[in-house]
């Protein structure tokens, strides 16, 4: 029965390599235009992950081969007697001191990533000056709010701001930042082809920036159990062209405040609900 476990622990290391082998191949990776982010930012956290699969993927294998090593070896000295080990220093460093080593080394390696992504003072400042949009989550959809064409975001909804739902315009070429609020329970606005994933919590207005690195039209998902209806809480984020984006705000401005006749219609209040409506 000994050799027979020894085959059982020695197919898991065998199948896990080949399977990391073939997942380019068979579609296991991550999705999107084979693979590639499609944010520079994406890109690094892939390579981050890609070091980590690396790193669990040789210790894996090692532990499993040493242990199919002394399964064999036991399997093949049926007559030795067992013998009372109490430990053994020198391994007992070892094996603490390179787990040790790995994680502390890993921990390093991603601040830049993280502190690029979440610590506010190294976002891009463009970004940062003129905020983009304001996305809203809750049960079941998303809202924006963009400013109006020339001028700034502001903290309060205004007048002339502009809306939407279920779809986001950004410009290509520039990173861009949003500020996400919910309206009322915990959401996670989850970007999978550009690795962008950032809770929404009531009560609290959160910036997130990012960049997309080609046009397209991405999928916008709520990551995080929100209710019976979070299934269908989809939507998409459209990155095009500057000149494209700024057509789509006059389109936009059109839509909401227009009456058809070239003039602007009357507009007494400017609360978002009024503008989806419209």
């Amino acid at each position: 029965m000994g050799k027979g476990w020894c085959l059982f622990f020695l197919f898991w290391p065998v199948a896990a390599v080949v399977s990391c082998a073939m997942a380019p191949w068979v579609g296991w990776s991550f999705p999107y235009d084979n693979a590639q982010a499609a944010s520079n930012l994406g890109i690094r956290i892939d390579e981050l992950f890609y070091i980590i699969l690396v790193v669990t993927a040789i210790v894996f294998v090692g532990t499993q081969a040493v242990l199919v090593y002394a399964l064999w070896r036991g399997a093949n000295n049926r007559d030795q007697r067992a013998s009372n080990v109490h430990g053994n220093h020198k391994l007992e460093l070892i094996w603490s001191i390179i787990p040790g080593a790995i994680l502390l080394f890993l921990a390093i390696y991603q601040m830049n990533i993280w502190a690029d992504f979440r610590i506010k003072k190294y976002y891009p400042e463009a970004a940062v000056k003129a905020p983009l949009a304001e996305v809203t989550a809750r049960q079941f959809e998303w809202r924006f709010r963009y400013p109006a064409i020339g001028k700034k975001l502001q903290q309060k909804p205004q007048p002339d701001d502009l809306y939407s739902v279920n779809e986001l315009h950004v410009p290509f070429g520039k990173p861009v930042l949003i500020q996400l609020r919910s309206d009322d329970v915990q959401h996670s606005f989850f970007l999978p082809a550009l690795r962008i994933k950032q809770d929404a919590l009531p009560g609290l207005q959160i910036p997130v920036w990012f960049e997309a690195n080609k046009p397209g039209t991405y999928d916008l998902v709520c990551a995080e159990l929100c209710g019976w209806g979070h299934y269908k809480m989809k939507a998409h984020v459209i990155v095009q062209p500057e000149d494209e984006y700024q057509t789509y705000l006059k389109n936009l401005t059109q839509k909401q405040f227009y009456d058809g006749l070239g003039t602007i219609a009357a507009k007494e209040t400017g609360t978002e609900s009024e503008a989806v409506e419209k």
